[in-house]
């Protein structure tokens, strides 16, 4: 049921990272897909920095910050790749 609830909380992050992300990220399906990695990313990245956020709002944010980090990194990959 743990993975259920870290894929819920993926999705609605890489939603909530796609609106917040200038540009609104790269499209629905991606922001979701980003989400997910981005909750991990979250999470590494917090565990990193000694940030302890518990519970499902906790979690949540951790999922966006990760998410937004990935998204803006990609960002600057596919312009990188434009050019």
């Amino acid at each position: 049921m743990n993975l259920l609830w870290y894929i819920i909380i993926g999705i609605l992050s890489g939603f909530v990272a796609g609106k917040l992300m200038r540009g609104g990220g790269f499209g629905v399906i991606v922001n979701l897909i980003v989400g997910i990695i981005g909750g991990v990313l979250g999470g590494w990245m917090f565990g990193l920095l000694g940030i302890s956020a518990g519970g499902m709002l906790g979690s949540l944010i951790t999922s966006v910050v990760g998410a937004m980090l990935l998204l803006w990194v990609v960002g600057l990959l596919s312009r990188a790749v434009k050019r």
